[in-house]
């Protein structure tokens, strides 16, 4: 528990340190912790044919998430964000067709759903705090599913009774999701009540009823990231997805929740603060 408590402060201290920066090195550690998401998923997977040697698949993966983080940084037009994942798209198929049958169909889906899954989804925490008010609205993402999760629990342990996905996981209750939503949209309502008192800060003034509503709703989709990301595990035999951070495991342990919540965040953000 220590070591867990340990790395959790250290997690804290860095990402504050990235999202205030934003820019540059905002970038750079989100294409970091991308990369390492995807390979992690690649390694739960099996899509390797030989565990111990980087594949083709694999590789136009790596490629392509390079390319899609250019582009989601320089490109002014949101279209041209998409072309990235289709040529990524495209070229694990294209790797499929020339050397069939290294790669088994289910693999190759596999290679694809990482791809979009870590790298894809958690490069909206970049988006939304390059974005108007972003360095203030990005926070929800961590609110939506840290408080959350830190809701759920105490609420499950004090009122849980009902099962919430009692095969996948025994110990979530109903009472606690709940609690969790609850609990984040009450985190997002005072975090919008502080920012509004703070006269330097310019928010809109709708931020008091629209971050609890955003910080809920992504309550949510954190709820089930978090499930699906057990299940994934469960269905592969695995305790971790990897080892990188002592007494969470690895990055899609530790952000399982924040990968599925960001693009909703972004885009609730766009739609009821602008």
């Amino acid at each position: 528990m220590l070591t867990r408590v340990i790395s959790g402060i250290f997690i804290v201290i860095i990402l504050a340190i990235t999202m205030f920066s934003g820019g540059w090195i905002l970038f750079g550690v989100t294409l970091l912790v991308s990369l390492i998401g995807f390979n992690e998923l690649i390694k739960a997977t099996h899509v390797r044919p030989d565990e111990k040697k980087m594949c083709g698949v694999e590789m136009v993966g790596y490629a392509g998430i390079a390319a899609y983080y250019i582009v989601i940084s320089q490109a002014t037009d949101k279209v041209f964000f998409l072309f990235p994942i289709i040529l990524t798209i495209m070229g694990m198929l294209l790797v499929y067709v020339l050397t069939f049958p290294k790669y088994k169909a289910d693999k190759l889906m596999a290679a694809a759903f990482s791809f979009i899954y870590a790298p894809v989804l958690l490069s909206y925490i970049y988006q939304t705090r390059m974005m108007e008010n972003g360095i203030y609205i990005v926070w929800l993402v961590f609110i939506a599913s840290w408080v959350c999760d830190t809701f759920a629990y105490f609420s499950g342990v004090l009122l849980g009774k009902h099962k919430l996905a009692p095969v996948l996981s025994p110990k979530k209750s109903v009472e606690g999701s709940v609690g969790g939503v609850l609990g984040a949209a009450l985190a997002g309502f005072l975090y919008a009540l502080v920012l509004q008192k703070i006269q330097t800060i310019i928010i809109p003034d709708n931020a008091l009823w629209a971050f609890p509503m955003i910080a809920a709703v992504g309550s949510v989709l954190s709820q089930i990231g978090d499930l699906a990301a057990s299940g994934i595990k469960r269905d592969y035999g695995i305790k971790d997805y990897g080892n990188l951070i002592p007494g969470h495991g690895g990055i899609v342990d530790r952000f399982d929740s924040v990968i599925v919540t960001a693009p909703l965040i972004y885009y609730g953000a766009m739609l009821l603060m602008h």
